[in-house]
C-alpha cells in the first residue's frame, strides 16, 4: 500500500531469530509488545536490543556518537525507513488496539512518548505529519500521499 514492497517483504525478519522469537513467545500478551513483558521480568528486553540493532525502520537504530559533542545523538533516517516505520506503527496500533483502534491511535501513541524520545527532529516531524494525516484523512489518502508524493522524493 505504501509502495515499498521489498521493505515489506524484508520487514522484521529478525523476529524469527531465536533471540527474538523465544522471548516473543514467552512474553506474548496480545495487548502490548512481548518486549514490555520481558522488561517487566528483567528490567530490560534483550529481544528489543537485538531487534532495534538490526531493523533500520526503528529510529532507535539511527543513533551515533556526535563528532562535536562525543555523545549519542539521533541521526536523520532515510526516507524509505521513515515510511516503513509509519507502516509499522499503524500495524502495531491495529494489533494492540484491537477493536478499539481508530486512525488517531498511532498519533496519540507517538505524542505520548515525545518527551523521552531520542529521534532526529526532521525524522520526528515527518513521522508526526504522516500520523496526523492518517488521523485526519484516513489510510486511503495517507497511503496515496506516500506513494504519489513521498516515494518520488529522494529526501525530506
Amino acid at each position: 500500500m505504501a509502495g515499498i514492497l521489498l521493505r515489506g517483504l524484508l520487514h522484521d525478519l529478525s523476529k524469527y531469530s531465536p533471540s527474538e522469537f523465544i522471548p516473543g513467545a514467552l512474553y506474548y500478551q496480545g495487548t502490548r509488545s512481548p518486549n514490555e513483558g520481558e522488561r517487566d521480568a528483567y528490567g530490560y528486553s534483550k529481544a528489543w536490543m537485538h531487534h532495534k540493532g538490526r531493523n533500520k525502520h526503528h529510529f532507535e537504530y539511527w543513533t551515533d556518537y556526535s563528532p562535536e559533542t562525543r555523545m549519542m545523538a539521533p541521526v536523520k533516517m532515510p526516507l524509505v525507513y521513515v515510511i516503513e516505520m509509519f507502516c509499522d506503527r499503524v500495524a502495531a496500533g491495529k494489533i494492540y488496539g484491537g477493536k478499539s483502534f481508530d486512525q488517531a491511535c498511532p498519533l496519540a501513541y507517538f505524542q505520548r512518548g515525545a518527551k523521552i524520545r531520542m529521534i532526529h527532529p526532521e525524522t520526528s516531524a515527518l513521522l508526526e505529519s504522516l500520523l496526523r494525516l492518517l488521523a485526519e484523512k484516513g489510510e486511503k489518502e495517507t497511503f496515496s500521499y506516500i506513494r504519489n508524493v513521498l516515494r518520488k522524493q529522494k529526501d525530506y
